[in-house]
């Protein structure tokens, strides 16, 4: 256990969660379903069950330093500050040569910070094995969902049948269309891609030598000094200068020794309005309402969220997302949800960048 550690990457935006979702207070700050926790204090505590607390490290943007501290009081030094938006993989290897310094031997779970896991327990489980199994050899994971039916907005994992409980994997499959979704289940052999990795220090070392050598290079620049106080003034200085590049397609989809753990534990990455009303207790009328007391006539499948304790009364309404936050109200059919996007730019447009 003292040889397991994890990164919490917690930089993303969220912004399909909009209003609620900022560049300022993106989601994983935010109680998205009521529970009195924030999506990265779930994360944090899930987390705390098999890897000692001070050994769990977050991957942020330098604004969100403070958000951090506030919510999982962790020190300054559990934090890895990213001063420029590089995607994944820079912030991956800038954590992976931080970790070496200190502990050679150890192995490492990437986990984001903003999904919602029903057993917990089961979850636990799963990473253990995974971890004994990077312990001992040179592979990279990934943790596979089950699919329990032809989901269109998840990438998927197309891994090789085998007798042991860790199969390899043959490829990942970018987001399909319904009818290839619903191939892929009944073909068998396909699982969910949740974004969950699991390798040894060494192993995702290597695999940047080999795959994104100038990227390696360069954090390489900076081993005498992470972990100490000058680390900071050559992030700062040389952090811009990588590649702005996924995990997933720098590494996972051109290296030979990926492998996957089929699980079953409920999952939902919580990407957008309509995977958070999967997750709500609904009422007669399959409404999904946080933080207010409504009055549903004549309305059905909405999802509502507004600030806590208002009254909302809704009438003639089927399948929109309702959304207060602060002074903006969203009113948006659910079918029309992947352009919240569009809509936050022009909102920005009309009325300045403080409300996107």
């Amino acid at each position: 256990m003292n040889n397991h550690y994890a990164v919490i990457m917690a930089g993303g935006v969220g912004s399909r969660f909009w209003p609620v979702s900022t560049q300022k207070y993106p989601k994983q700050f935010h109680d998205m379903l009521g529970t009195g926790t924030t999506l990265i204090q779930h994360t944090f505590n899930r987390l705390t069950k098999f890897i000692p607390s001070s050994q769990i490290y977050i991957a942020t943007n330098a604004r969100y330093k403070a958000l951090v501290m506030e919510q999982l009081g962790v020190s300054a030094n559990q934090l890895i500050i990213e001063p420029a938006m590089r995607n994944t993989a820079p912030c991956i290897l800038y954590a992976a040569q931080k970790i070496e310094k200190m502990n050679p031997k150890a192995s490492v779970l990437i986990a984001p910070s903003d999904h919602w896991i029903e057993d917990e327990d089961e979850f636990a489980a799963n990473i253990t094995t995974a971890f004994a199994a990077c312990d001992t050899r040179d592979i990279l994971m990934t943790l596979g969902i089950t699919p329990t039916h032809p989901n269109t907005g998840y990438g998927y994992i197309k891994y090789k049948d085998q007798a042991s409980e860790i199969k390899k994997v043959e490829a990942f499959v970018e987001k399909p269309d319904l009818a290839t979704a619903t191939k892929y289940l009944a073909n068998g052999g396909y699982l969910w891609n949740a974004g969950i990795f699991i390798w040894s220090i060494q192993s995702i070392l290597n695999a940047f030598t080999m795959y994104l050598p100038k990227m390696k290079a360069l954090f390489d620049q900076g081993n005498e000094v992470y972990n100490t106080e000058k680390e900071e003034a050559f992030i700062d200085a040389h952090y811009a200068e990588a590649e702005d590049i996924s995990i997933d397609y720098g590494i996972m989809q051109k290296a030979a020794n990926i492998y996957t753990l089929p699980v079953q534990f409920e999952w939902n990455d919580l990407g957008t309005w309509s995977s958070l009303y999967e997750k709500i207790a609904k009422d007669e009328q399959q409404n999904a309402v946080i933080n207010a007391s409504s009055v549903m006539i004549d309305a059905s499948n909405n999802m509502v969220r507004t600030n806590t304790g208002k009254k909302v009364v809704i009438q003639g309404l089927s399948d929109y997302i309702v959304v207060e936050k602060d002074d903006v109200l969203l009113i948006c059919p659910k079918s029309k949800e992947q352009e919240i996007k569009e809509i936050v730019a022009k909102v920005k447009d009309a009325y300045g960048s403080d409300l996107g």
